[in-house]
């Protein structure tokens, strides 16, 4: 099978591509290495530096492709608040013209990582596929967006496609930032580290974290499965856990405590979220197999920014 994956070169789009071209497949990725690292490639993956809002090199790169998986987007919801414009422009943007660019070089299908959050505070959990959208921030709303582009036009020009909601990734390589990591690197930098972890609120609230692998998983899956045209499936492990729960998990897998302080003022996001992973079973044979503790032992030993000093 010949791929094209958009943000190829980030933490989950190289890993995926990884797993591509391991198996035997011809692997084109596009990325404008924004968040994204030439470096994480097999270097039998062929890299194209660019923006996918550039349709004519979009063109270029549809030439024989059979699957596309479109990753690239900004990601940080913190900054998605600061500056919903470019995150409108990239997001939005870059999905209407990769599926315009898809319908001028007839690709079959498109798989596209949409996100957990644009459930926002839900009632009941787990949360299943046809709960009620409730977007609160400028990213999770640009991926809302997105997704009702990837189905009208999908259906409009005869292109499949596979929405997957994915949940807390995590994983070797996933990016830290100065400002506005997300919470299983920051914490294990602040472990790891001899610093102390900094919570948000009481610690109570609820997150579903997955482990890369287990993403690719569904990825793959995803690209290869027939008859799931139009299905929109959540990727998660199906497990809640507090982040008390997760700084707890933390100092299992050290072997020691780490020092916390806790901030109460500061904004936690929703209090619960956790992921009905049953569809996914059912459509894509997917089952998580990596823990919470063997993914973040997995994450430390895999990832030199986390050797212990």
């Amino acid at each position: 099978m010949s791929v094209l994956i958009t943000g190829g070169a980030g933490f989950l789009g190289s890993a995926l591509a990884n797993r591509l071209v391991e198996q035997g497949n011809h692997v084109r990725v596009l990325d404008d290495l924004s968040a994204g690292e030439r470096e994480r490639l097999d270097p039998r993956v062929a890299f194209c530096s660019g923006d996918t809002r550039d349709i004519p090199k979009l063109w270029s790169l549809l030439r024989g492709v059979d699957c596309v998986y479109h990753l690239a987007a900004r990601v940080s919801v913190p900054e998605s608040v600061l500056y919903p414009v470019e995150y409108n422009a990239v997001n939005v943007g870059g999905t209407v013209s990769l599926l315009t660019a898809m319908r001028d070089a007839q690709v079959r299908r498109l798989v596209f990582a949409s996100s957990g959050a644009i459930y926002g505070e839900q009632v009941s959990q787990p949360v299943p596929e046809d709960a009620p959208l409730r977007p609160l921030t400028p990213y999770a709303v640009s991926k809302v967006a997105s997704e009702h582009y990837v189905r009208a036009i999908g259906e409009l020009w005869g292109i499949e496609t596979v929405i997957l909601r994915i949940f807390n990734a995590y994983g070797p390589g996933q990016p830290l930032p100065p400002s506005h990591a997300s919470v299983i690197p920051r914490f294990l930098r602040q472990a790891t580290g001899g610093g102390s972890l900094v919570l948000f609120g009481d610690g109570g609230q609820t997150r579903d974290f997955v482990y890369i692998d287990d993403v690719v998983d569904a990825l793959v899956s995803a690209g290869e499965t027939e008859g799931i045209s139009r299905s929109i499936i959540n990727i998660g492990s199906g497990q809640e856990v507090s982040i008390l729960g997760l700084v707890e998990t933390i100092e299992r897998v050290l072997g020691e405590s780490v020092h916390r302080l806790c901030n109460a003022e500061e904004k936690t996001g929703v209090s619960r979220l956790v992921a009905d992973v049953r569809l996914a079973q059912q459509k894509l044979g997917y089952t998580p197999r990596v823990s919470l503790a063997e993914g973040l032992r997995l994450t430390i030993a895999r990832d030199r920014r986390f050797a212990r000093r």
